[in-house]
């Protein structure tokens, strides 16, 4: 089949998922059921690589999906992606927005881990929380979720967190001061960064911590083998029930494989060996789906597709600090400086067509600001963007000094998942005379050259950590420059910075939406970025899968997944 199978003996990825399946269940589940019913177990692919199940390290969606099951937080978002209560059972934030206090549920516990006396999951206690989130701060864990907090709780004078900002009153009860209000906070809380871990299991595994996970989630680890199989088992200690009251989860058994060839993955869902797949990838897309969006004929009926809005932004960004360009990169970074340029090569590209032609629908053109469109705040008639005018690009390019006897010349910085985006894009440029070369690079290349601001103009995308604007507008607060912060254009603006610092303490919904879309009208009159498309989720199912849900944060959530 593919390479996935191709690098190991034969059956041996089947032999150890059925091994390792076999006694999983007969670890959870009545001896009168049986062991080898596939309808309790889920089995989902992930093709990224996993390189740690220590919400510490929870970066990258692999890693997110699979701690996910494991762990759980204070908080985490509601149906409308709204802060709801998970392990705080309540909480209540001060009238000057600086604290915020949560209530621990009842009967919380661990799963059961030899880090513990007799094996048996311990309580949980609102100092479980303190050490989980100065754990994040601690030189030994080199976690890069530091930055949730750093910033915005309290800090010492020479920059260091207090050992007051986290504050457990009692075991359950625990504080979070903050240096000044932070409306967004509660999204912050919701994130996998955020979730609780015991402190016996940090200490008993250290840096193997990552492969010995300790968690109160609806599942428990049983095994990795690393690079072919993940197994997880049910928590039959989980604190959660459902609206009849009947305990959570529904599955007795969670399979994730690691097939890296989106051919082979694809193919293996076909096959109903996976229960689900995320994303269509280009060469699968023109397969399922017709250039409308729908699913094609010979495939309807075949599995569930779910499509909904999702946090991510595609764009492109232009470097507008020379410090770091050299040579050909310095010299697009005089041209690309002037922001009749930049507003011209966005006027050049037909979103609607790229959609249409390139990417079936899946995603909406990029034609307001570089808030994503499911999110409250964007409005295309609050922050008009830029819509197809090819003359009008013309008429920029020429009034900035180009033209058929002096060619702008660029080269785009990409990676080979965008290959097809950026060739539409070139054809875009090339018809009001713009002469782009694209350049395919490995994703870490890439991303190393763009966060230390040597590449001059380049494609990446913006994945919303939690379900607030202020998260994607902060990649043009001024403070944030890369490769510390997410301000990988380095754009600078007085008047943007005065308004992001006013829209972070303000509380009022809608004096904050205002001052959002007045914030992203300045990034579009100015142009760091493109907006291309604002993307959407696209989920596969097999068609006895029952209450898996897609949301704007594409997240897994398994605890009320059944199969029928």
């Amino acid at each position: 089949m593919g390479a996935f199978f191709n690098r190991q003996p034969p059956n041996l990825f089947y032999l150890v998922i059925f091994s390792g399946l076999i006694t999983c269940l007969a670890a959870c589940q009545p001896a009168a059921r049986s062991a080898a019913d596939e309808r309790r177990v889920f089995r989902y692919n992930q093709p990224e690589a996993l390189s740690s199940l220590d919400p510490a390290f929870a970066r990258n969606q692999a890693n997110s999906w699979a701690v996910a099951q494991l762990y759980n937080g204070l908080l985490e978002l509601d149906l409308a992606l709204q802060p709801a209560p998970a392990l705080a059972r309540r909480f209540s934030v001060s009238k000057d927005g600086k604290t915020y206090t949560f209530v621990l549920r009842r009967g919380l516990r661990f799963h059961d881990s030899e880090v513990f006396a007799n094996g048996r999951g311990r309580a949980v206690v609102a100092q479980d929380f303190v050490y989980s989130f100065r754990r994040l701060f601690d030189p030994a864990t080199a976690s890069p979720g530091g930055w949730i907090f750093r910033g915005k709780v309290l800090e010492n004078s020479d920059g260091s967190i207090s050992d007051t900002c986290f504050v457990a009153a009692n075991d359950s009860t625990l504080r979070i001061h903050l240096r000044e209000p932070f409306v967004p906070f509660l999204g912050i809380l919701t994130m996998p960064y955020a979730s609780v871990v015991p402190r016996e299991a940090v200490v008993r595994y250290g840096k193997d911590f990552r492969e010995h996970p300790v968690g109160t989630g609806p599942f428990r680890f049983k095994l990795w083998d690393e690079g072919n199989v993940l197994l997880y088992s049910r928590n039959a200690r989980y604190w959660r029930r459902d609206h009849r009251g009947r305990p959570l989860p529904y599955l007795d058994a969670v399979a994730i494989s690691f097939i890296a060839d989106r051919k082979t993955e694809f193919l293996t869902f076909m096959q109903g060996k996976l229960d689900f797949l995320s994303g269509i990838r280009e060469g699968s897309r023109d397969l399922i789906m017709n250039p409308d969006g729908s699913v094609r004929a010979d495939f309807r009926g075949r599995f569930t597709v779910q499509k909904v809005p999702y946090l991510n932004t595609e764009y492109l960004g232009f470097q507008l600090d020379s410090a770091n360009l050299s040579g050909e990169q310095a010299a697009q970074g005089r041209a690309l400086g002037d922001v009749r340029v930049r507003q011209a090569l966005n006027y050049a590209l037909d979103k609607t067509s790229l959609l249409t032609y390139v990417l079936n629908h899946v995603g909406q053109p990029g034609n307001s600001g570089f808030v994503p469109a499911a999110l409250p705040s964007f409005s295309a008639t609050a922050v008009p963007g830029y819509r197809f005018e090819p003359q009008r690009a013309r008429q920029l390019l020429q009034a900035a000094g180009y033209g058929p006897a002096h060619p702008l010349k660029l080269r785009l910085s990409t990676v080979a998942e965008r290959k097809a985006v950026s060739e539409f894009l070139q054809k875009n440029w090339a018809e009001v005379g713009v002469q782009v070369q694209i350049d395919i690079n490995q994703s870490a290349a890439q991303q190393e050259m763009v966060d230390g601001g040597r590449a001059a103009f380049f494609a990446k995308s913006w994945l919303g950590d939690y379900p607030d604007a202020e998260n994607y507008l902060a990649l043009f607060y001024s403070p944030n420059f890369s490769p510390a912060g997410p301000n990988k254009t380095h754009f600078r603006s007085p008047a943007y910075d005065q308004l992001y610092n006013q829209a972070r303490a303000e509380q009022n919904p809608a004096r904050r939406t205002a001052l959002y879309q007045a914030m992203d009208r300045l990034v579009v009159a100015s142009s760091p970025v493109i907006p291309l498309y604002y993307d959407e989720v696209v989920r596969l199912t097999q068609n006895n899968v029952r209450g898996l849900t897609a949301n704007p944060m594409n997240q897994l959530l398994l605890e009320k997944v059944r199969k029928q």
